[in-house]
């Protein structure tokens, strides 16, 4: 195992973060810290290029946050390499998985290594912020981490996290309570980025605009859905905001001609995969409210 070289008490931390939602994260136990974020919403994480910037931002880290489950497979490895920063290499206590905090869902052992198979994760599905049920594991896992790094600020982080615990766990009682009456929805989706949204909202996919996951799609993969989901055509098509719609587009625009007078055509949302600012405060708690506004009907009362 590597050395882990403690930085210097005087000096903010400085935390390298993979995504906007751990980037989001970091700041509420360490509001102080400097940190760097190598992806934004309006990216696809699985493809990210190795740019100098991202490069001496990693070497520069105290302490590193990414997801695992092969999720930054394809750049984070370059990145360390290049880097060549001892406290956030593999097996180093500098660098955390948020994945080991939690159970994924949709495990696929033995499927790695098929170029054929699409985008697919032996470990399971890696995309787990997109769970607020899973966010409090996370966060306790990371805050004990932090703690171990930087131990004069171990009773400020466990202050923080037990603060923002109380207040997540009321946020989400009423997040339940809006979905409550829409579970079972039925959705199309592109990729399994929302995968644990739709697990935590009782949602189900129907079908995926994808023929193998990571693929774009299709033209024989649109007929065949639109074969499949005309007789019961569903009321949503859902897509991340880095996605290209045109798809999505087509598919509900050919569901409505084929459904004409017989019900409404599916409205295609485009949203963010992840949290859009993650500077911004409360942004996790923002970016599910955002999800749910845009995907639920307005509350009434509600000013929107």
């Amino acid at each position: 195992m590597v050395a882990w070289a403690a930085a210097p008490a005087a000096q903010a931390q400085t935390v390298f973060a993979c995504g906007p939602e751990w980037a989001a994260l970091t700041r509420v136990l360490l509001p102080e810290a400097r940190v760097h974020t190598a992806t934004h919403a309006q990216q696809d994480p699985h493809h990210i290029e190795a740019r100098p910037a991202l490069i001496a931002q990693l070497r520069a880290a105290d302490a590193a946050i990414c997801t695992g489950a092969g999720l930054e497979g394809g750049w984070l490895p370059t990145l360390q390499q290049r880097a060549g920063n001892p406290r956030v290499q593999n097996g180093a206590p500098g660098l955390f998985w948020a994945a080991s905090a939690v159970t994924l869902l949709d495990p696929r052992p033995g499927a790695g290594g098929n170029p054929f198979a699409g985008d697919i994760h032996e470990e399971g599905n890696p995309h787990l912020h997109a769970d607020p049920r899973r966010l409090p594991r996370v966060a306790r896992a990371w805050a004990q981490r932090l703690q171990q790094l930087f131990p004069e600020q171990q009773a400020a982080i466990g202050q923080r996290l037990t603060a923002w615990d109380a207040q997540w766990a009321r946020r989400l009682q009423a997040w339940d309570a809006r979905l409550a009456p829409h579970r079972g929805t039925p959705v199309v989706v592109q990729h399994a980025s929302l995968g644990y949204l739709w697990d935590w909202m009782g949602w189900r996919p129907v079908a995926d605009l994808e023929p193998q996951p990571g693929l774009s799609p299709t033209p024989g993969h649109l007929q065949r859905l639109l074969g499949e989901l005309k007789a019961r055509p569903p009321g949503l098509i859902v897509l991340g905001a880095h996605q290209d719609p045109r798809a999505a587009r087509w598919l509900a625009g050919q569901l409505e001609s084929a459904t004409a007078g017989r019900g409404a055509a599916p409205a295609v949302r485009q949203l963010p995969a992840t949290v859009p600012d993650p500077e911004a405060p409360d942004a996790l708690g923002r970016w599910f409210d955002q999800l749910l506004d845009a995907l639920l009907p307005p509350v009434a009362g509600a000013a929107r």
